[in-house]
């Protein structure tokens, strides 16, 4: 039962969240027009934007199988998520929707939407700072300290952190 409350809110929560802030912001502000048409750069940008979706729906699908909850800090994981693209970085989601936002950048030629990224980032960042560190320290103490002291939260480890 849990797995499957797990599930409906993962799904609603990727919803409401990066499929509002990598779809339906970027469409605002662009209408999804090409302002630029050179080849390479859309490729980049393609590129860009599937490896970003692989990695936000793998992350979301850790919450499920690995933490029993879900990304929303309204339901919080049962367990700290430490597997899959965790193990190199503490923010895969985060990273994985500038990359979204980041491809529609470079498919569409917008500089909108490479400033909707910085800002968005800006947000990302300060919210994981000043919210769900914290909020992950006090609810698992030592296991997140020692995770958080192992993986960086922003550029990623060459090689997959283990618990030891």
């Amino acid at each position: 039962m849990k797995r499957i409350v797990a599930i409906l809110g993962s799904i609603v929560f990727f919803l409401a969240a990066p499929v509002v802030v990598a779809g339906v912001i970027p469409w605002w502000l662009t209408d999804w027009e090409a302002q630029a048409e050179i080849a390479p750069i859309k490729i980049v940008g393609v590129i860009l934007l599937l490896t970003g979706i692989s990695a936000l729906v793998y992350s979301f699908a850790r919450f499920v199988v690995e933490g029993l909850g879900t990304p929303a800090p309204v339901a919080p994981t049962e367990r700290l998520v430490v597997g899959g693209l965790y193990r190199y970085v503490r923010n895969p989601m985060y990273l994985a929707v500038l990359a979204i936002i980041g491809g529609q950048a470079l498919y569409f030629g917008r500089l909108v939407l490479v400033i909707y990224a910085l800002v968005a980032g800006t947000a990302m960042a300060s919210f994981a700072r000043w919210y769900e560190e914290p909020a992950l320290a006090r609810r698992f103490g030592e296991p997140y300290a020692t995770y958080r002291r192992n993986v960086p939260g922003w550029l990623p480890r060459v090689r997959p952190w283990r618990k030891s």
